[in-house]
This record gives C-alpha cells, structure tokens and sequence, in this order.
C-alpha cells in the first residue's frame, strides 16, 4: 500500500496491550454532533475500485461495505455483508451467504449478483484499477485480465443471497483481499450513471453517505439512516476541510475549530504537543505495519556483490535516524514490522560495525570504496534522512550523491534497471494492504515486483523463496497457520541473508484529536479504516 504523509503515515496497527475495543459497539458512545477533519490534500477519487492512498482509505472504508472487515482497531478478521462463510476442504471454493435487507445508499436492495459484478469490475482492465492483481486467485482472473472473458468463470451466483467464488490453488490471504477497499460492492446502475465520475458520486452502501464535494474546499458525509448495523454510524455528519496547511490545523485544534488533525503532528510541533500538558492526553500513538528502508539495486555493481550489500548493512547506524525524526520510530533489522504475523523476534540482523563493514569491503576489492547515488523524496524530513546515510557510509569510503526528487520521479527511477541504485523508501515506504507477511514478500521482494514499474527497487528475485512464499500462501487451513508463520519467519531470514535491502525503522504514527472527541485510541490509528475509523468514533 502506497502512502504519503508525515514519514509514511497511513495504515497503522494499534496494539495497545488492554486498549483494543472489546465489542463492536462502544457501550459509552454517545449519538449525534459533527466533526472538522482537515487535510492538506484534496481527495482524488472515491471509487472504490480506484482509490489506492492512505487519505481517501477510510472514506471509501465509510462508504462502502466488503464481504469481510476488521473488527474495531483491531486486525482481527470478522463478517461484514457476509452473514456467514464456508470453504471447501480442498480451500479452493468460497461459498458467502449475505445479510438480508442490506440497502444501498438508492435505496436497493443488495444482492449477491452486485458481488459478481462489483469484483469483475475490478478486475476488469477497463477500469484500470490499481487492486486487480489482488484476485489473481480467482479461477477465470487471467483470461479476464487478458481481455479473452468478460466475467471471472470462478464467480457464481448460487441464489440473491449466496455467491460462491472457486480459486486456482488455496490461498490463505483470499478472506484479507474480500475485507480490503478494492472488494467493496458498488450496485451497477450508479456505475453506468456516472461512469467516470463515480468516484465524484459515490453510491456505497456503507455507513455514511456522500452529501457534498467542493473541489479544492471541503467534503461531506452524513449518517446514513438506513444502515444495516444498527447504532453505526454514532456522528450525523463530517466534514473534511481540505487545502488545510497541518499547522494550521493544529492552531485551529488548538482553538476548538478543528476535531481531527488528518495529516498527524507535522514534527515541526511534535515536542511541543508532546509535552504540553494541555494536549498529551490527546496525542494518539501507533505503531504501523511498515517498514523504511534503503533498496540496494542487486542487479548493478557494486550492489550484486552479496559482501557489498552487507558492509552497507552494517555501516549505517538507525539510533542515529531514529534520533532524527525525533525518536518516532524504532530500529528495524528485517523487512516485517514487529506486528505483523511472522516477525522473528528473536532475528538479530546486522549490527551497526564500521570496521566490519570496512572488512567486507576489502574482501570484495573495494577498500578504497566507491561512487554510488541514494534517490529520495525531497520532502521533509527524506533529505535530512538521506544526509545521515551519506554521512555514515562516508566513514567506509562509500562516496554518496543524493538525488532529491519528487515522489513520482524516485518511483519512475526506483523500478528502472539502469537507475536508482540505492532508494531511501521514507516517504513511499511499504504499509501492509492488509495483515499478512505475504504481503510484505511478492509486491516489493519477489520476482512479480522486479519489473519496469514494480515496487521491487532493489529488483530482488529469488526463485527458490518465490517458490516458498507460494507454499505459504497455499496454507489456508486453521491447523496449518503455525507451519505457515514458521516458514515465513524463515523466508524473511533467507531474504536478509541476501541483503538486498537495509531496514532502517518501523515508523510510529502521533496523531491529535480535540477534547470533545470520545472512543477508543485505536480508533484514530485504526489499521484498516486508515487513517481514522470514521464509522466508530463519536462526541462527547
């Protein structure tokens, strides 16, 4: 998932111990009110089908509704649309049986023909939607996506309330994918209504709906008073001020103007919100499914030389770059964050040794080191991160020009073969879709992702974990996930043993809520209705 803010604030794990929501419903919520959320960017779309950044992730997740979801401030996975679900004992068939009575926001009944219609749509090449790849599994997907069918053959409709979906092979992810944005169901007649300006008029049946957009000014939702979970939403209306400087929406917090400050703590202000006394009790803290790190291109010299690639490793110290950002992260050695399933708490990694580093460069020839470029995003504080790196890999004679561009052009570069040879991620840096240790592996270590365009920087692939990472996702059974977190954690140790990257930190997020606001912490570092779960929250 590609986010930009702050660092790369956006989805967040809020694993607060004894802080999570118990129930789906805050028993002390209060009905009613509205709420100011600002934001320096306006919306691009809210298509589901198309929307892919982490500002419009939870509007779309307001609008709209999935088979699946997550329960509040949690990543635990529960039923949505879904009444209830089976899988066959080979997990190949999904059969889905939805609630009845579930109106979209025209005032349809949705049924299980808009399932068929809504994942086709998606996949559909026509729709160019960023989230396509994500139903690969579907029997049918290639054909689709080659332009051979027009529907996915592994989608049937089995009644108006039962749709069974048949993959390829198991796929222990499948149920994560129908609780992500790209598997809302949208109802076909708005869709051909608006055609390309859906994402303007968005019909969901989620629990707000969409009352006003002035382009460049503001955005409003207001409750939806037919949704089906009963208590939801708790606000009548939100109003999301965009064009808004994150200073100045801090200022206006400040002043009881503004209840969510949408874009976090610019760290400009963070030590003064920090320790206020008046405003710490509203600061909110996160820890996010997401890991910074430095890409080391494998396929250009010096970086395809394995001892290169781990004197690097060990010449960069990260309590120097934590310290930086204002101690708003923590030291990371593997490319999962320390939430995620499959994270090896007991993994090592490099440790910072100038003089190790050194060593390995005189065993790869190089002890007089070399010339080499660091892209990064020329946006505060990218630089001042890039600046640390070169300064640390200075002390092993490695010679660092930073190239600071804009974010599209470090993309564009990052995936060229003869560009890019190390990638600061800060900025761009890879946040889960959804809660599995695959994808942290396919879209940015894995050989699909080491082509022109891919999010594989370092263009990375290794066959025979490519073929482990499969074995993996094919364990979808409950007794199988034990096996399946072992063999990632092993996956990711092979992965550091080629070192093709540099994890620097898994970023925390500090986000800042007025004092009217009530609901639980997690709610504003939601990890899946990101940045905020708008349906939850409430007034006091």
């Amino acid at each position: 998932m590609k986010r930009t803010a702050l660092l790369s604030a956006g989805l967040v794990a809020s694993l607060f111990a004894g802080n999570l929501l118990a129930d789906a419903i805050d028993p002390h919520a209060k009905s009613g009110g509205t709420v100011v959320v600002t934001y320096q960017n306006d919306v691009a779309t809210l298509d589901p089908a198309i929307g892919y950044d982490w500002q419009n992730w939870s509007m779309i997740k307001s609008l709209f509704d999935t088979l699946m979801d997550y329960k509040p401030g949690t990543t635990e996975l529960e039923k949505d649309l879904a009444e209830d679900y089976s899988i066959s004992a080979d997990g190949k068939v999904y059969t889905f049986i939805l609630k009845k009575g579930v109106k979209f926001q025209n005032g349809r009944e949705l049924k299980a023909s808009d399932v068929k219609y809504s994942l086709e749509r998606t996949v559909n090449p026509k729709t160019q939607s960023p989230g396509a790849g994500f139903f690969s599994a579907i029997v049918g997907y290639e054909a689709m996506i080659a332009g051979k069918a027009e529907h996915l053959s592994g989608i049937e409709v089995v009644d108006d309330y039962q749709v069974q979906i048949t993959l390829s092979q198991p796929n222990a992810t499948f149920l994560h994918v129908m609780a992500i944005n790209f598997a809302s169901i949208v109802p076909r007649e708005a869709v051909e209504q608006w055609g390309a300006d859906f994402g303007k008029h968005p019909v969901g049946s989620g629990a707000f709906s969409l009352a006003e957009w002035k382009l460049g000014q503001q955005l409003v939702f207001k409750k939806n008073p037919d949704y089906f979970k009963a208590g939801l939403p708790h606000v009548d209306s939100i109003t999301f001020e965009v064009g808004q400087d994150p200073m100045v929406a801090l200022l206006r917090l400040e002043k009881g103007e503004v209840d969510i400050a949408g874009d976090g703590v610019p760290p400009a202000k963070f030590l003064q919100f920090k320790n206020d006394p008046a405003f710490k009790p509203l600061v909110v803290t996160g820890n996010q499914l997401q890991t910074g790190y430095v890409t080391l291109k494998t396929t250009l010299a010096p970086f395809d030389n394995l001892k290169v690639r781990q004197a690097v490793n060990m010449a960069i110290s990260k309590d120097r770059i934590v310290r930086i950002i204002n101690g708003r992260a923590t030291p990371a050695n593997q490319p999962l964050p320390p939430s995620m399933p499959g994270y090896d708490g007991d993994y090592k990694g490099y440790a910072y040794d100038v003089e190790a580093a050194k060593k390995l460069l005189a065993e790869a020839g190089l002890a007089k080191g070399f010339d080499t470029e660091l892209y990064v995003m020329n946006t505060d504080p990218q630089p001042r991160i890039a600046q640390a790196i070169q300064q640390d890999l200075a002390k092993v004679n490695i010679r660092v020009k930073i190239k600071s561009l804009a974010q599209a052009n470090v993309i564009a570069a990052g995936s060229a073969r003869d560009q890019a040879p190390m990638v600061w991620s800060g900025g761009m840096a890879w946040i889960a879709d959804f809660p599995d240790p695959s994808n942290f592996y396919g879209p940015i270590l894995g050989c699909s992702g080491a082509v022109e365009g891919g999010w594989n920087w370092a263009l990375y692939c290794n066959q025979a974990l490519d073929a482990e990472a499969a074995r993996a996702d094919s364990m979808a059974r409950p007794e199988q996930q034990a096996e399946r977190t072992a063999l990632w954690k092993k996956i990711f140790t092979e992965v550091m043993a080629d070192a093709p990257w540099v994890p620097i930190f898994n970023e925390q997020r500090f986000t800042v809520r007025s004092a009217r606001m009530g609901g639980d912490d997690s709610l504003y570092v939601d990890p899946v209705h990101i940045p905020v779960n708008y349906d939850h929250i409430w007034v006091k």
